[in-house]
């Protein structure tokens, strides 16, 4: 109604105007019997509020739909009323959603092309590091170790783009089962050994509630595991602390816990860890972060339908939290 009401104020407006002057024209003519005039002038908003009312009645879903939100593009090929200038505005309408379905199209294109290349590129990179590694690895020079260590590194960044990868089709790349939390958590300290030694950290594995079994996917969760003990080892590097690895129940739910004594986060940061490429003042001193491993393990942590908590003091160290909804002994 409010549209409407806009849309025709000036009619309103230019109506009584035109009243008021024919009125002024007969009285300063010397016409002086007001009865008619004002029939004349009731007769004339009669026919002007019947004119209003079959515009209002005729043209509601028109009026209506301009105002009301989308909720989706399919809401814009709503069908309208049948006046001339409804039929143009639906025909308008359905010329831009079939332009932007045609846009999408080719953007979702764009995109599955991209990411097929990505992928195809990380596993051709992952070949010639694999090669790489098994020619260095038993070579104890210095600088093969260095070599090794930047191994590590572009081996972890191929996982991160692979991962990030895979999480635009999540729910095509998981498979739910029984996993032990302690295997997990062995299997992630074997994996990341090298990178224990040459910072100078060591893992404190703790498992307090004997061996937890929860519903999950493996690649993923250790994968969540592997970002959070790779961020506790880098921000607690050459200080001969320990990083504690445990698992244990609280309540109705398993827990796997990443404890370091590293730098900490800040307080103003910690709001937004979970943000993509957010690196925050950590990020100002450690070049190496990309922002992206604590994005990617609570994507998937929400995706899997575990739980993420994280606590952190400035120079006292940092508390990550897996919780899963169900567990077996």
């Amino acid at each position: 109604m409010k549209l409407f009401l806009k849309e025709h104020a000036l009619l309103i407006v230019i109506q009584i105007i035109q009243f008021s002057a024919v009125m002024s024209i007969y009285w300063l003519d010397g016409y002086r019997n007001v009865g008619p005039a004002l029939y004349s002038i009731m007769l004339g908003l009669f026919f002007l509020g019947g004119y209003l009312c079959y515009q209002y009645y005729s043209r509601r879903h028109y009026y209506r739909r301009l105002q009301e939100p989308l909720l989706s593009l399919d809401d814009s090929v709503q069908q309208l009323d049948q006046a001339p200038v409804s039929e143009a505005l639906e025909q308008l309408l359905r010329q831009q959603y079939r332009y932007y379905q045609q846009r999408l199209a080719t953007i979702n294109q764009q995109q599955q092309e991209h990411l097929t290349f990505m992928n195809q590129w990380v596993h051709q990179m992952k070949t010639p590091l694999s090669v790489i590694e098994l020619t260095v690895q038993d070579v104890d020079e210095p600088e093969f170790a260095s070599i090794r260590e930047e191994l590590e590194r572009m081996s972890s960044g191929l996982n991160t783009i692979l991962y990030m990868a895979r999480l635009r089709t999540f729910e095509q790349d998981f498979h739910i089962r029984s996993i032990s939390l302690s295997e997990v958590i062995r299997e992630v300290v074997q994996e990341h050994k090298r990178l224990f030694i040459r910072n100078q950290v060591y893992p404190d594995v703790q498992i307090k509630d004997g061996d937890l079994w929860t519903e999950s996917d493996q690649k993923w969760l250790f994968f969540m595991v592997s970002q959070l003990v790779v961020n506790a080892v880098k921000y607690s590097a050459h200080t001969n602390n320990k990083v504690i690895l445990s698992s244990y129940i609280v309540g109705h739910q398993a827990v796997i816990e990443v404890q370091d004594y590293g730098v900490g986060i800040p307080a103003s940061d910690i709001k937004r860890v979970f943000e993509p490429f957010f690196t925050g003042e950590n990020g100002r001193h450690f070049r190496e972060s990309t922002g992206m491993g604590l994005y990617l393990t609570h994507e998937a942590a929400q995706r899997l339908d575990h739980q993420l908590e994280l606590e952190s003091t400035v120079n006292q160290g940092t508390t990550v939290r897996i919780l899963f909804p169900s567990y077996q002994r």
